[in-house]
């Protein structure tokens, strides 16, 4: 008896589990566009901030193991719309960047301070800042590169 209702509840797990998977009732997927683009939300779709950078990468080339260097990297917001950057992430903590904290009116411009620390380190190191904004594209990445030297 034990064993015939095992059988039922794995079986009857088995058929709730395998259900709910292929729901074919209707497409529940957003398209892309409408999650990638910021504006669709309230439909202000030519109000937007635009992040432009003279350039997004930056090689250091040789520097000694253990010192500290920084880059500027200088940007201006070509967009419709007020500018603000609303989080960041790094590869690596070694890599830490200082950015404008309010919003930045279209035709402005900042810098994002990128501060390298090579200690232990060596080699050839490739690291990144993405930076989250409210303008489009959402997410811009921004990457140092150095060769380190061991003394």
């Amino acid at each position: 008896m034990k064993s015939k209702l095992l059988i039922l509840a794995v079986f009857s797990a088995f058929v709730l589990l395998t259900g709910s998977c292929g729901n074919k009732q209707g497409n529940d997927k957003l398209p892309s566009d409408v999650v990638d683009n910021p504006a669709t939300a309230d439909g202000r779709e030519g109000d937007l901030a635009t992040m432009s950078f003279e350039t997004i990468e930056h090689d250091f080339g040789d520097i000694m193991q253990g010192e500290k260097v920084e880059y500027n990297f200088k940007f201006t917001n070509t967009g419709k719309g007020d500018l603000v950057i609303t989080s960041h992430a790094t590869s690596c903590g070694c890599t830490v960047p200082e950015y404008p904290k309010g919003a930045i009116a279209p035709g402005e411009g900042g810098v994002i301070t990128v501060a390298f620390n090579s200690s232990g380190k060596t080699g050839r190191q490739n690291k990144t800042v993405t930076l989250s904004t409210n303008g489009q594209p959402r997410d811009v990445v921004l990457t140092i590169k150095a060769t380190i030297i061991e003394p």
